[in-house]
C-alpha cells in the first residue's frame, strides 16, 4: 500500500510538473568520503560561502567551501552534534553536541576551540535572536537554555513538556513556536516572559519534528510522520487551517518567502516542493527523488540554493547536494 500511494504521488508530481518549470535544479555535487552516518543540522556563512554541516553519526561537523564547491575541513572530536550556528559578526560557530550535553564554541578562521558549555543534556537545535544577541537551545526532557552570544554565558532557561524539537523564533514579535513532539502539541513561549503561553495540540497529526514560519501571512508549518503529512496553523488564531500529503520521514523543511513555496526533504527519497497558492491553500509542485536516508536540508534565502545533505549507503559516498531556486 505504501509503495502504491508513493507511486501515486510520483505521477501527480509528474503532471504537477508538466504545468510549471522545475523549483530546484541540481548544479553541484561535493563528495563527503569517509563520512558515516545520519546527518542533523545546517549553518551558513553566507559572507564567508561556508556551509556547515553537523555529521552526527561521524562525530564531525564539515565544512564546505560554496564558492570552490570542494569540502574545506572537519572539526572532529564532537559528540553527536546536532544544531549548528554561525555568528558572522564574530566570525564563530557553536556547535550543540547530543551525546555529551555540551554546546562548543569555535574560532571560524582557525576552526579551534575557544569556549564549552556544558549540562546541556541532549542538547539540540540552535537557534539565534540578533536583536537580543541571544542564542537559544533545545535540550533535556524539556527546556531551551538562553545562550548570551557576548559572553557565551548561559542566563536562562524555559521549561517544556518534554524534549524540544525545531523550534521558530518570531522576528517582529516576541514568541517562539516550538515543536514539542512527545507532549504531542506545539508550545508558545514568550520570550520576554520566558514561559510558555499557551500551547496547540497535535493529536490527528504526530511526530512532528521540522517547522518554519511565514510572519506576513501569520502561517507556521509543521512537518508530521505519522501520518506523511504537513499542517498549517494560523498563528493569530492559534489552529490548524490546511493540511497536505508529503513524502515520509520528513526532518527539515523551509519557506522561501519570495517565490512563496516550501522545500521538505523526507528520508523516504524526495524532497517535495510545495507551492503556496493563498494563506490556506496549498499544492503539490514538484517531488524531486534523492536518496533513501537524506532527510537533512538547508535553504539559503540569500544565496538562492538549497542544500541537501546526502548520507553514505553501501559503496555510495556521503555528499552535499547543491540545488539553484529557480522561478
Amino acid at each position: 500500500m505504501k509503495t502504491a500511494a508513493s507511486l501515486l504521488l510520483c505521477i501527480a508530481a509528474l503532471g504537477l510538473r508538466a504545468a510549471e518549470p522545475p523549483a530546484l535544479k541540481l548544479t553541484r555535487t561535493i563528495p563527503l568520503p569517509g563520512v558515516k552516518g545520519r546527518f542533523d543540522h545546517f549553518a551558513i556563512d553566507a559572507r564567508g560561502k561556508r556551509l556547515f554541516v553537523a555529521a552526527l553519526g561521524n562525530n564531525t561537523l564539515e565544512v564546505v567551501d560554496l564558492a570552490a564547491g570542494k569540502h574545506l575541513n572537519s572539526i572532529a572530536g564532537l559528540r553527536k552534534p546536532t544544531g549548528v550556528l554561525c555568528l558572522a559578526e564574530q566570525n564563530q560557530i557553536i556547535v550543540a553536541n547530543g551525546d555529551d550535553g555540551t554546546v562548543k564554541l569555535f574560532d571560524g578562521g582557525s576552526y579551534g576551540l575557544l569556549k564549552t558549555l556544558g549540562s546541556l543534556d541532549d542538547a539540540d537545535n540552535v537557534r539565534f535572536d540578533p536583536k537580543a544577541k541571544l542564542i537559544y537551545v533545545g535540550y533535556g526532557e524539556g527546556a531551551l537554555a538562553i545562550i548570551d552570544s557576548t559572553t557565551m554565558k548561559q542566563t536562562g532557561s524555559i521549561k517544556l513538556a518534554a524534549h524540544p524539537e525545531s523550534f521558530q523564533l518570531e522576528t517582529q514579535g516576541s514568541r517562539i513556536f516550538v515543536n514539542v513532539t512527545d507532549a504531542k502539541h506545539i508550545a508558545i513561549i514568550d520570550r520576554e516572559k520566558q514561559s510558555v503561553t499557551a500551547t496547540w495540540p497535535m493529536e490527528k497529526f504526530q511526530a512532528h519534528f521540522p517547522m518554519a514560519l511565514d510572519e506576513t501571512n501569520h502561517r507556521l508549518f509543521v512537518g508530521c510522520r505519522k501520518p506523511a503529512r504537513l499542517v498549517v496553523f494560523d498563528t493569530s488564531a492559534g489552529k490548524a487551517v490546511a493540511d497536505l500529503a508529503i513524502s515520509g520521514d520528513t526532518d527539515d523543511l523551509f519557506y522561501d518567502a519570495a517565490r512563496q513555496r516550501l522545500y521538505i526533504s523526507c528520508g523516504e527519497g524526495f524532497v517535495d516542493v510545495i507551492a503556496q497558492r493563498a494563506a490556506d491553500s496549498y499544492e503539490l509542485r514538484e517531488r524531486l527523488p534523492t536518496r533513501a536516508g537524506a532527510r537533512t536540508s538547508f535553504f539559503s534565502a540569500d544565496r538562492n540554493e538549497f542544500y541537501l545533505a546526502v548520507p553514505q549507503r553501501g559503496d555510495a559516498h556521503a555528499e552535499i547536494r547543491i540545488f539553484a531556486v529557480q522561478k
